[in-house]
């Protein structure tokens, strides 16, 4: 579920096909996001899940499924 919610962002905040959005792939080299990019990716999860994202989870989160991880811990 955070998984599939997480994906409907970054497909809407980077425009990018959404065959490319898997859980292994990396935000910049992958999808092509710089880091303002991945900051609005961040702020829109954080909306999205009603949470907060740490600077040091944030600079964690290379691929998909680091974020999804993080986002994870914090809504239990």
């Amino acid at each position: 579920m955070v998984f599939e919610k997480v994906r409907e962002l970054i497909i809407r905040e980077l425009k990018v096909q959404p065959d490319k959005v898997v859980l292994d792939a990396n935000l910049t080299d992958d999808l092509g996001a710089d880091s303002i990019d991945a900051v609005e990716v961040i702020m829109a999860a954080e909306e999205e899940f009603k949470i907060q994202i740490s600077d040091e989870d944030m600079k964690s989160a290379k691929t998909i499924g680091d974020l999804v991880n993080i986002i994870e811990k914090k809504v239990k």
